[in-house]
């Protein structure tokens, strides 16, 4: 308990999946956290629970794609928790498809979300991380972005540029002591899951035993399985890493 204790984070996608539960755990381990998502509804029920559990929680409308929205609401995060310590990159879009099956508008908003978002979150959050004595950022890739998938190329395709990204902010915000992470799920079980599904048309109890079986432990992962994994490279516990991603996946890319 209190790994985090005394830290602000704000955390993009807490509405729900996997962002819900990094919410959850942080603010169980002591952080403040403001959940920035465009769901309100779906943001307003984690604080919720958060605070039932005795936690310090607020709940921001965000849409990530638009610069003019993060800029507003990391503003009145740093407000409402009084700074910034640790951001998570968590808001992401699914779209799936072949090459010839995706159009430009497909393109820019995987591309808007996942990693032109997640890029201006930090752009804006830079000044507050820079006053911060323990700054951490963790960014939500996914082992699609260095394993092929059948049918998501626009998703992958913008996982792997989100762990360039990562690299690249580890080496330019080092000098402000901010370190930078990322972690690489492979199949969690969320909603996202069942857009899968539905998208392949597939037997639900074929798909999820295939994807089980697709990794050495062979089940399918939990949220709060990724959400520990982000919790220590957002801790102190992490100190000395940065620039690295870290692989939640049961061993399907080994």
């Amino acid at each position: 308990m209190n790994r985090l204790a005394s830290k602000k984070a704000i955390v993009t996608g807490g509405a729900s999946g996997i962002g819900r539960s990094i919410c959850k755990i942080f603010a169980s381990e002591g952080a403040s956290v403001v959940v920035a998502d465009i769901d309100e509804a779906g943001s307003e029920e984690t604080v919720r629970e958060i605070k039932n559990s005795g936690g310090v929680s607020y709940a921001i409308t965000t849409d990530v794609s638009s610069e003019i929205s993060v800029q507003n609401s990391i503003s009145e995060a740093a407000s409402l928790i009084d700074g910034i310590d640790i951001v998570v990159n968590d808001a992401a879009t699914f779209i799936f498809g072949e090459i010839e099956d995706i159009s430009d508008a497909d393109w820019e908003k995987v591309f808007k979300v996942n990693v032109i978002g997640a890029s201006n979150v930090v752009k804006h959050a830079l000044p507050y991380l820079k006053t911060s004595p323990s700054p951490s950022i963790v960014n939500m890739a996914s082992i699609g972005g260095f394993v092929a998938g059948r049918a998501f190329i626009p998703y992958n395709a913008s996982k792997g540029a989100l762990l360039q990204l990562t690299r690249c902010l580890a080496m330019d915000l080092s000098v402000f002591n901010i370190r930078v992470n990322s972690v690489c799920p492979g199949s969690i079980y969320t909603a996202a899951t069942e857009k899968h599904i539905a998208f392949e048309r597939a037997d639900r109890d074929d798909f999820l035993k295939n994807a089980a079986e697709s990794n050495f432990l062979k089940r399918v992962g939990k949220p709060e399985e990724v959400a520990y994994a982000a919790l220590f490279l957002a801790s102190d516990e992490a100190s000395f890493i940065t620039g690295e991603h870290l692989v939640v996946d049961g061993g399907a890319s080994v």
